[in-house]
């Protein structure tokens, strides 16, 4: 347990890093500001509507990060 222990404290921790500098530059985590994915899964499939990012819808903000699912 110990191993498995510190890697998933490091393994959050670089989250959590990871986060905290998006949120500072308010960038989107899922693309990093990019406003769309480099190799979505919808590429590869036939009817796929857009390349945008899921998580910010595109605009590539932290404050639109994660509000895609609200109504």
């Amino acid at each position: 347990m110990g191993l498995f222990g510190s890697f998933q404290k490091w393994k959050n921790a670089k989250y959590e890093e990871h986060m905290s500098r998006m949120k500072e530059n308010n960038k989107c985590p899922d693309c990093n500001g990019r406003g769309f994915l480099i190799f979505p899964a919808s590429m590869y499939l036939y009817n796929s509507e857009s390349i945008n990012c899921h998580g910010c819808n595109g605009t590539g903000l932290y404050t639109d990060w994660g509000q895609s699912g609200e109504l």
